[in-house]
């Protein structure tokens, strides 16, 4: 079957649906009208088919959506279905209540007919569209397989044509490949042929380059010895000049060490002697004063130190303080 078929029986399927719900539609809105004004207060008759088409529009909607959730496979759950049986009974009920009521088992026989004839159409169609449906999927399934196998079967063909076309490719490769190693070997073994005499020839004028070059490097060799001697020897000149001057620096400094621990001890001597019981001899004061200047005494310190006055001290120290004055000189003189 095809999909033009397909196609056609499913136009024929909603045709047949439509036009059962359409003449269902209108028998219940003519068979509830009548009943609904009976039971509606006189000035609100006229609202009387206002009932029976929610109810059919209910149903309507119903198969409508129905249809599009069967074509696209789908499902709606349970709320569908209680939605269609809910307006189905309804119908029922709305078509067959006056019958009913009058005891008219005739009536509620014939006036039933169109509800459960679209109660069942909806029922059925719903279940013809999925299978409808599940067998076009089936047979899109089978015919995407058997395409793929038509593809599959001429990829498979022009695999093994392109794979005759290169064993083709390889044979003549492989003779042109033959014939060129045969080429390239005869031209190897010229070639090497070639090389060996150049060989011959090179190492024998390597072997007398290598004689001239030891004899250079000897010479070399030597004029280096002779330089690293002339070297040596002057490092060792350089060497004893730097250790001489460095004792000699050594020396000079443990004599400035030890000419400014001579001057410190007198220094302390002098500072230690205390207050001084009369006026010193103005050379010896004037020792006193220079070593209280330079360790950082007070002029009345110096003056107890000395039996001076402390204006004969300060004019020391001013003296110290500015050397031009002429009195650091005495008092250097003086020590």
């Amino acid at each position: 079957m095809n999909s033009v078929q397909t196609r056609s029986a499913e136009r024929a399927l909603s045709g047949g649906t439509w036009l059962i719900v359409c003449g269902a539609m209108l028998y219940s809105i003519l068979t509830v009208t009548p009943l609904m004004a009976k039971h509606t207060a006189g000035d609100w008759d006229w609202t009387a088919p206002i009932l029976p088409l929610v109810v059919d529009a209910a149903v309507v909607i119903v198969v409508k959506l129905d249809d599009v959730l069967a074509r696209l496979g789908a499902h709606g759950g349970r709320w569908p279905v209680a939605l269609r049986w809910m307006t189905g009974l309804m119908t029922l009920a709305l078509n067959t209540a006056d019958s009913a009521l009058k005891r008219d088992l005739v009536g509620v026989a014939v006036h039933s007919v169109a509800p459960l004839l679209l109660i069942v159409t909806a029922e059925t169609s719903l279940a013809y569209r999925r299978a409808i449906a599940a067998a076009v999927a089936a047979l899109e399934a089978q015919h995407r397989a058997e395409r793929e196998q038509r593809e599959q079967a001429a990829r498979e063909r022009a695999e093994q044509a392109r794979a005759a076309a290169r064993e083709e490719r390889e044979h003549a490769a492989q003779l042109a490949r033959e014939q060129r190693e045969h080429e390239a070997r005869i031209a190897r073994e010229t070639a090497e042929r070639e090389e060996r005499q150049r060989r011959e020839e090179r190492e024998a004028r390597e072997r007398a380059e290598a004689a001239e070059r030891e004899a250079r490097e000897r010479r070399e060799r030597e004029r280096e010895r002779h330089e690293q001697e002339r070297l040596r020897l002057e490092q060792q000149a350089r060497e004893r000049a730097e250790a001489e001057q460095r004792e000699r620096a050594e020396q000079a400094e443990r004599e400035r060490r030890e000419r400014d621990e001579r001057a410190a001890r007198e220094r302390a001597a002098l500072l230690d002697r205390g207050p001084a019981e009369g006026k010193l001899p103005e050379v010896e004061a004037r020792r006193i004063v220079t070593t209280a200047f330079e360790s950082g005494l007070s002029v009345r310190q110096a003056a107890e130190l000395c039996g001076w006055s402390v204006g004969w001290v300060s004019q020391r120290y001013a003296e110290h303080r500015d050397p031009g004055t002429g009195g650091a000189e005495l008092a250097i003189a003086g020590r």
